[in-house]
């Protein structure tokens, strides 16, 4: 399992954008209402991006780690990561099971659910083994303490009040994963519309999807843009 996971691991930035084609062909439906689904998914894609949002936002791990390789420089207990050990990753799988109930997309929630619940576990699988490679009884101790996907919320509270959080980094950090699902999410409900025979331009639904696709596009780019100049950087701290 740890060598899947390192094949997963180097090659995921273009093994996954192809699993992610699947929300695309006519599917049955999993709900009656692609409606519900839609709704459905949201919130439970919002509830991903949620997670990711503060876990990102309070404190960073090294998520691409080093030349496609698993790697860390240091042993991350801060924050959300001191309630979860895979807080991304969790909040990643419920991203993609919420995109998938928007599809209402029988074949993606058949197919993809599946091999990406096997791609993170071969993930977390290696970067353990790395971790506790390199960080021996200290690692060990984090991992009696913490549990490995299921959050602990005691003293939740306590850690979202006492950290700053870094909205800088969350946006450098997330905005390019955020484009990605929302945009996914709305091309995949305009197809649905499409496929009901929904599709007016008239239509206030049809619209409110087009502009909603038209705003997160906008945002990545102001988001890109702020970042490539350089003005999410931190500021400089006065000696």
């Amino acid at each position: 399992m740890v060598r899947i996971g390192h094949f997963f691991f180097h090659y995921r930035n273009g093994l996954f954008p192809l699993v992610y084609l699947l929300l695309f062909p006519k599917s049955p439906p999993l709900l009656a209402s692609y409606k519900l689904a839609v709704l459905v998914g949201l919130f439970v894609a919002a509830t991903g991006q949620t997670v990711r949002a503060v876990t990102v936002g309070l404190d960073y791990i090294r998520r691409g780690g080093q030349n496609r390789q698993v790697y860390a420089d240091r042993l991350v207990q801060g924050g959300i990561f001191a309630h979860c050990r895979n807080p991304l990753y969790v909040g990643n799988y419920l991203v993609i099971v919420g995109v998938g109930f928007a599809s209402n997309s029988i074949l993606f929630l058949a197919v993809a659910i599946p091999f990406f619940a096997l791609a993170y576990w071969a993930i977390i699988a290696a970067e353990e083994n790395y971790l506790r490679t390199r960080f021996g009884p200290e690692y060990d101790e984090y991992c009696a303490r913490v549990n490995r996907f299921v959050p602990q919320f005691a003293g939740l509270s306590r850690t979202l009040g006492g950290m700053q959080f870094n909205w800088r980094r969350l946006i450098s950090a997330e905005y390019g994963s955020t484009f990605i699902w929302t945009a996914a999410m709305t091309l995949v409900v305009l197809k649905n519309v499409w496929l009901a025979g929904d599709h007016r331009f008239g239509s206030p639904l049809v619209q409110a999807l087009w502009a909603a696709l038209g705003l997160v596009t906008l945002a990545y780019a102001v988001a890109r843009y702020l970042k490539k100049t350089g003005k999410l950087s931190e500021p400089a701290r006065s000696s």
